[in-house]
């Protein structure tokens, strides 16, 4: 598929620095290249030219590279026009390239007419962007293992896979006189066994490319004075909240960003929970519980030294309920509660970790990190998060709710064979299987889905 018109962008940061790229690609790409350079650009060759006006007058120099259709990212004629990193030159020379005919690119607009001219599928596609956006090294790995296909391969061979078995059902459906029968046939059951069994495989492999990617939101919350604050600088290795023996000190919320081997952790401190006549105070309290509402875990902090403070296990989910599940907080589903005991140097606890039935407890110290260990392993493996990532690609929430909808598909396939011998709704929900599995490469592409995706794009890219 060939767009008709040339779009351009500068496709290096904003800023200055030792060189920057405006972006060609279009069917005019190759004459607007030409206007601005006397000399001709050979294909895949590096040109060094000066950059000239209309009136033939020097904007800048640089190097000019031409790479004809359909041999290059896009698949159309790209040339790129590589000049010093200056934010007032690129932007002479962006106008020039607007002036001879082209436009500015849409976000994402080059890897969109990437995907759509199959230079890349959609996974590779969001990879990019996954790329620009790292924020761990862990993350970047991981998206550059999704960009060379490692992803898109895995999905490309269970889709296969479905073909197969969809051939040899659907087969057995359109030609009942030669006497297959394939209702009680193993292969057919064996074949769903194996399929299952790779969704199981991708899906796992694609929730730590998510948790890699997007991390999770951890708020912690508790009584004033129970040592929120020094939860939050032990966390981030610094003191990035002050730290007072006075209660009610930390009266917005506070945020960290930290890597916690290698998993992307967003910190939220968040104001004491109590009543409270302080306007300000009270402000702080609500922006804690819109914060806890969003959370992927909420670590319920408590004083251990404090004899009032001392409850039980039951009394401990009492206080949960009272503080956070009835103060008007809707949880997401998938909430994890961590009931955190803090300052048992004062009160010669033991560094403990305990399991309940809807939250984990740990006993530690804030001010001796006695204990801090067993807290680190147990947030990874709340979320399931293990530190092997030498295999895993970068995914998103949308593929790992398309695998999802591809497993039950097989699920329901599987009961429609061997509860009602139905094998023409098996053949169905294979083909629903494959549907999905279509969303996340882009073989199957709604216009709103890929909108979506590459409004999120930088310009440039």
């Amino acid at each position: 598929m060939m767009t008709n018109d040339t779009i351009a962008a500068i496709a290096t940061a904003s800023g200055k620095g030792g060189i920057g790229i405006v972006r060609l690609s279009g069917p005019k790409a190759h004459n607007i290249a030409q206007q601005l350079i006397d000399q001709s650009l050979t294909p895949r060759y590096a040109t060094y030219t000066a950059f000239t006006d209309q009136s033939k007058i020097n904007i800048d120099s640089g190097i000019a590279l031409y790479f004809p259709a359909p041999n290059s990212f896009t698949g159309e004629d790209v040339v790129e026009l590589q000049g010093h990193g200056g934010a007032i030159i690129l932007d002479l020379l962006l106008n020039e390239v607007l002036r001879l005919g082209a436009r500015i690119a849409r976000p994402g607009e080059f890897s969109e007419r990437a995907f759509i001219n199959n230079k890349i599928d959609l996974v590779q596609a969001e990879a990019i962007a996954d790329i620009i956006e790292s924020t761990s090294e862990a993350a970047a790995k991981s998206a550059v293992r999704s960009l060379s296909g490692e992803f898109s391969k895995k999905i490309n061979q269970l889709n296969d896979a479905l073909i197969s078995l969809r051939v040899y059902v659907e087969a057995a459906i359109d030609f009942p006189d030669e006497e297959v029968d394939f209702i009680s046939d193993q292969k057919i059951v064996n074949a769903l066994d194996n399929i299952e069994n790779s969704i199981e495989t991708i899906t796992a492999q694609a929730k730590q490319g998510q948790l890699i990617r997007d991390g999770l939101s951890l708020v912690i919350v508790g009584k004033p004075n129970a040592g929120k604050s020094s939860l939050l600088n032990l966390l981030a290795g610094q003191d990035v909240a002050i730290v007072n023996a006075r209660a009610g000190t930390t009266r917005d919320i506070l945020r960290e960003d930290i890597q916690l081997d290698g998993l992307p952790l967003r910190i939220i401190d968040t104001a004491g929970l109590r009543s409270s006549d302080d306007e300000i105070e009270q402000e702080g309290i609500r922006r804690a519980k819109v914060e806890i509402e969003k959370a992927d875990i909420v670590l319920f902090m408590r004083d251990s030294s404090d004899t009032i403070d001392q409850l039980s296990a039951q009394q401990t989910l009492n206080a949960i309920e009272k503080e956070l599940l009835n103060s008007e907080i809707t949880l997401l589903n998938n909430t994890a509660f961590v009931v955190v005991n803090n300052k048992i140097d004062l009160c010669d606890q033991a560094p403990q970790l305990g399991s309940h039935d809807l939250y984990t407890e740990i006993n530690l110290s804030t001010k001796t990190r006695e204990g801090f260990d067993n807290l680190v392993n147990s947030l990874k493996q709340l979320c399931g998060y293990t530190n092997n990532n030498e295999n895993t690609f970068v995914a998103r929430r949308r593929h790992i709710d398309a695998l999802n909808k591809t497993r039950q598909s097989v699920a329901n396939g599987r009961q429609q064979l061997i509860e009602n011998a139905a094998g023409e709704l098996l053949a169905e929900d294979l083909r629903q299987a494959q549907y999905y599995l279509g969303l996340i490469t882009g073989a199957v592409s709604p216009d709103d889905l890929l909108g979506e995706i590459f409004s999120s794009f930088c310009i440039g890219k």
